[in-house]
C-alpha cells in the first residue's frame, strides 16, 4: 500500500471531509483535497516586480546565448571528427 504524507496545508483543510471506515478520502473527497492544495500553493505565489523579471529576462538570454555557443561549437568539432573519420564525401569521381 502507497502511504501519502499530506501537508500542515492540507491536512487542516481536508478536516471532515474523510469518507471511509479507515478515514481516508475516498475519490470524490481525494480530488477535493487535491483542489484544496492546490489553491493553497496558489496563494503563496509572489508576482515578480517589473526589476526582478527584468533581472530574470536577462539573466535566461545569457544563459540561452552562452548554450547556443556551446552546442554551436561541439557541433562544428564533431562535423570536423567526422569530416576526418569518413573523408569528405568524394570518391575521387
Amino acid at each position: 500500500m502507497i502511504e501519502v504524507m499530506v501537508t500542515e496545508t492540507a491536512a487542516g483543510s481536508s478536516k471532515g471531509s474523510t469518507s471511509g471506515k479507515d478515514g481516508k478520502p475516498g475519490f470524490v473527497g481525494g480530488i477535493v483535497l487535491f483542489v484544496r492544495q492546490v489553491i493553497a500553493e496558489l496563494k503563496k505565489v509572489v508576482t515578480p516586480t517589473r526589476q526582478e523579471l527584468l533581472r530574470y529576462t536577462i539573466v535566461v538570454m545569457i544563459f540561452v546565448l552562452i548554450m547556443m555557443a556551446i552546442v554551436s561549437i561541439l557541433d562544428f568539432a564533431f562535423g570536423l571528427g567526422a569530416q576526418w573519420v569518413f573523408g569528405s564525401g568524394s570518391a575521387g569521381s
